[in-house]
């Protein structure tokens, strides 16, 4: 797989609960074509050599051959390369049976003057090769830098968060990118387990920092008391005060905000301007609608509270929770990815799955779908574990204003 954060369930013990692929930490492999072309260059001067008249002097263009081999091999190399390329052009220069001549052009000052500059491209070449590695080295640090601070924002999600199972993906839509505008997070409080999905709008290092207060806010208004709209209120006036700060009035996050209660098997939810939960249950896959309500950000547009619903949520039953990066992904028709009748397709009609196992199918569907993503895609999925009877009632009321 590309660069991806993941967490995962296992029914094995050892089985590892989260991973990162570790693609971004490596120098991208050149090309075959561009690992290959200095060899190449040499096999098109022996070929041109025997078939050009006696007075155009092909090994001239052996001058080039350090610079070539400069894309894609060690400084080292580099210089092996330019006394090949030298000691080359001596032989196709002063050996008749190579050049077609029957004079000896070996000390010719031509050929000598193309001996001196093959050495000076070399000294380039060299120098180039040197650079090349100083900055893949400083890429691999960037990106070293890039893994820690992803999982500082989105660490990879437990197996198992209080009464549920878990798994997640998050794939960024750059290629050897790891951190992006999408977020997701779970934790188990004592008023249940609280998630949040949210896509930050804009994208780059702005929306990295709004990222961070969105999932710190979230984590710290989720163990405070109260019922999942104080939740969403707190979060509300902490994107207020960022857009102040930054003097951005159009600073907003579409988020899903998750409460399972393992007492009374529900879960409840609040959409602010974010796609609608997806539920694999008893072998059929469904859309979990409910009452709107703006992102997070936006909230002083509406006098009116977000308002939250409930669906049941008991075991077997799968909660599917992802951004609009997954659903926008286009094929090379320009179709979307259809979410609801891949799963559909997959697990309708079947024994409930696992978390990972609707992680999996996605991970490797949807890149059979589209070649390439435009935006980043998170994933969360939460099906409840234990059993029912043995959890104490929640301490925080539903109804809680």
């Amino acid at each position: 797989m590309d660069q991806q954060h993941r967490g995962d369930v296992g029914s094995a013990p050892g089985r590892r609960a989260a991973r990162l692929s570790h693609v971004g930490l490596e120098v991208p492999a050149p090309p075959a074509w561009m690992r290959w072309m200095p060899a190449a260059y040499v096999a098109a001067v022996l070929l041109l050599e025997p078939v050009t008249p006696v007075q155009w002097p092909v090994s001239f263009l052996l001058i080039a051959l350090p610079v070539v081999a400069a894309y894609t091999l060690s400084p080292a190399s580099v210089v092996g390369i330019t006394v090949f390329a030298v000691a080359f052009e001596a032989v196709l220069a002063g050996t008749p049976c190579c050049a077609g001549r029957v004079t000896n052009d070996l000390w010719e000052r031509h050929y000598v003057g193309a001996y001196i500059s093959t050495a000076l491209v070399g000294v380039l070449g060299t120098a180039l090769a040197a650079h090349r590695q100083r900055q893949e080295a400083h890429l691999v640090r960037a990106n070293s830098v890039a893994e820690a601070l992803m999982h500082t924002l989105l660490p990879p999600v437990p197996h198992k968060v209080g009464h549920v199972l878990a798994a997640s993906l998050y794939r960024p839509a750059e290629v050897r990118t790891l951190v992006g505008g999408d977020l997701f997070d779970i934790r188990a409080t004592g008023a249940g387990e609280r998630a949040i999905i949210g896509d930050v709008r804009g994208k780059g290092l702005q929306a990295v920092r709004t990222v961070v207060d969105v999932l710190g806010s979230f984590r710290q208004a989720v163990y405070d008391p109260g019922s999942l709209q104080q939740v969403a209120a707190r979060m509300e006036g902490r994107m207020a005060h960022e857009a102040e700060s930054i003097l951005d009035d159009e600073l907003f996050v579409t988020a899903a905000l998750i409460e399972h209660d393992p007492a009374a098997q529900l879960v409840t939810i609040i959409n602010h301007g974010h796609i609608e939960p997806v539920v694999i249950s008893r072998g059929e896959v469904h859309a979990v609608t409910g009452p709107p309500a703006l992102p997070l950000g936006l909230g002083a547009l509406d006098a009116e509270r977000p308002v939250a619903y409930t669906h049941p949520f008991t075991r077997g039953d799968v909660l599917l929770l992802c951004t609009d990066g997954l659903i926008e992904a286009r094929d090379p028709a320009g179709a979307f990815y259809p979410l609801l009748d891949r799963l559909r397709h997959r697990f309708a009609g079947r024994p409930a799955p696992e978390p990972v196992d609707v992680v999996d199918f996605l991970d490797t569907d949807l890149p059979r779908h589209t070649r390439s993503l435009h935006d980043d895609v998170a994933i969360l999925v939460l099906t409840p574990c234990g059993d029912p009877q043995e959890v104490p009632p929640t301490a925080v009321p539903r109804g809680a204003a």
